[in-house]
């Protein structure tokens, strides 16, 4: 783990998966992992849901045409990762011939027992290749309830790594505050905020939370065009008449005083980089430190159930 006065580059890659290819994807964010590595990141962060894509049919088709949802809920799972799989050890090679840690979001099996649910999971990679953890979301959002289960408590977690401590939340998640405490609780230094969200009131939110927790925070979207949906699917047609953009991405990378650092960048396939002094940190702190002089426990309690 970098110093407190380290300066590191961090990188949120704002790319469309390869639509329901796990393989395809994979490939290309291994292709992106290298990119970024070479231009000198340390850490690099993937959309959420990025293998192999966010399920966007839960907004568009109606719940009453159950065997569409069906026969792309099977192709969804045929495509998904269990963890670790030789998916996931891809992925960890890639990190590793870069020496750059990754955070990426990826549809997960819950290959614990029936196999046949699937979690919204963000998997961290250190620049070793090892796979330090893998978070399951929460609480899905809307629609996302009739794809994803529940996560729970015990993979709240942040990581030494390269780039600083690192930890992360998946989408809404972010607005949970006391998700938001259980990483402030943890010291993350640099937050990975994977989203589907490219709203203004979304970007609103990062800079409110970097400069509430005193951390750098990396959010990053997909930014998908109708066009890299394949014709075979038929919900295609669901979506307004032509339209070109499914998500504009609208990623960006805030410091902890909640000063944008990069982007965001709409409508667009990139990858953002900043800088981060990570000095900053304990700086931001002096004022306010939600988990340290400004947590009054004589006052409130907080509280992970981790099991």
């Amino acid at each position: 783990m970098p110093s407190p006065g380290t300066t590191v580059t961090v990188a949120a890659v704002q790319h469309s998966s390869v639509f329901l290819d796990r393989d395809g994807s994979i490939d290309k964010a291994c292709a992106l992992i290298a990119e970024a590595a070479a231009a000198g990141a340390r850490l690099a962060v993937f959309p959420e849901a990025f293998i192999p894509a966010y399920p966007d049919w839960v907004w568009v088709v109606p719940n009453s045409r159950g065997a569409v949802l069906n026969d792309l809920y099977r192709e969804l799972l045929d495509n998904a990762v269990s963890v670790p799989d030789e998916s996931t050890e891809r992925l960890c090679e890639a990190a590793r011939a870069g020496g750059i840690s990754v955070a990426i979001g990826v549809h997960e099996r819950n290959r614990e027992s029936s196999g046949a649910s699937l979690f919204n999971t963000l998997l961290f990679i250190s620049d070793r290749g090892e796979l330090l953890g893998a978070h399951r979301k929460l609480m899905p959002t809307g629609g996302e309830r009739t794809v994803w289960a529940q996560g729970d408590g015990s993979t709240l977690f942040a990581f030494d790594t390269a780039a600083g401590r690192l930890g992360g939340l998946l989408c809404w998640e972010n607005y949970m505050p006391l998700a938001r405490q259980a990483m402030y609780q943890l010291g993350t230094q640099v937050h990975a905020a994977p989203t589907w969200d490219s709203s203004e009131g979304w970007l609103l939110a990062m800079r409110h939370i970097a400069r509430e927790g005193g951390m750098f925070v990396v959010s990053c979207c997909q930014a998908l065009r109708m066009d890299e949906i394949p014709d075979r699917y038929d919900f295609k047609a669901l979506y307004p008449p032509g339209r070109e953009w499914v998500n504009k991405g609208n990623s960006c990378i805030v410091d902890p005083t909640g000063k944008l650092l990069a982007g965001p960048l709409a409508e667009a396939q990139d990858i953002l980089y900043a800088e981060l002094d990570l000095g900053l940190v304990a700086a931001a702190k002096r004022m306010f430190d939600a988990a340290g002089h400004y947590a009054r426990p004589d006052v409130f309690r907080f509280a992970v159930r981790d099991a």
